[in-house]
């Protein structure tokens, strides 16, 4: 049976639906309350980012089958150039006998493959700060070092970054300057940053809460459609 692929208007009604009610559901459920926000709205970009790649996928002409979001831990190994630096020989010693168990293991949110390759790491957030800019930009690198080719994606609901990141009508977006100073120190990490919400996140206005609640729009999903089709289509 043929694999269902979403449509835009799947990828807004869910959003929609989700947002909508994601407060009662809290107040509803027997965890702590901010938990379930986080969890609920961390669930929800990860699927819409999912949703949103497998239409680009489809409208390249991609077959379903050689896209997949399996998620292998990436593993990166310590570096030789630290061994050097340690001033006890013991402690060198030790490490160089046990080197194969010195690796990191990580996970994006997402990890996109073609043909059983990653090709794509993408980070997903409700919202996303300078303060977290770092933590990503650390992450695109260690991504970068087992993966060279593969390409670093932020994906969230709304932009805490400054700058223009927000104005999602644009097509050219030129940042903002502690987004780019941030970016400018991690020599491999071309990131990119989509948006899928109009509007900087104001700390005090929280879109889960039905006052502030912002609507996902259609033309928003088919930019961000257009921007993961540009990235993909290397990948054909």
């Amino acid at each position: 049976m043929a694999t269902k692929i979403p449509t835009i208007q799947d990828v807004v009604r869910a959003y929609n639906l989700l947002m909508r009610h994601i407060e009662d559901d809290a107040h509803d459920g027997l965890r702590a309350y901010g938990g379930i926000i986080r969890a609920g709205k961390g669930a929800l970009v990860e699927s819409l980012a999912r949703n949103i790649i497998e239409i680009a996928w489809h409208n390249l002409g991609g077959k379903a089958t050689r896209l997949s979001f399996d998620k292998k831990p990436i593993l990166v190994p310590i570096k030789k150039q630290y061994i050097d630096r340690i001033k006890d020989q013991k402690i060198r010693t030790h490490i160089l006998k046990n080197i194969r168990d010195y690796v990191y293991k990580f996970k994006t949110d997402v990890h996109v493959n073609v043909d059983n390759k990653l090709v794509m790491g993408v980070e997903c957030k409700a919202y996303t700060e300078n303060a977290m800019i770092k933590r990503i930009a650390v992450d695109g690198m260690f991504l970068k070092q087992s993966h060279p080719k593969a390409l670093n994606v932020l994906f969230q609901l709304e932009s805490q970054l400054g700058g223009d990141y927000g104005d999602i009508k644009k097509d050219i977006h030129y940042g903002s300057n502690p987004t780019h100073t941030i970016l400018s120190y991690f020599d491999d990490v071309d990131l990119n940053i989509i948006t899928l919400l109009d509007g900087e996140r104001k700390v005090d206005r929280p879109i889960h809460k039905r006052r502030f609640y912002k609507r996902l729009r259609t033309e928003s999903v088919k930019r961000a459609v257009k921007v993961f089709e540009d990235m993909l289509g290397y990948s054909l």
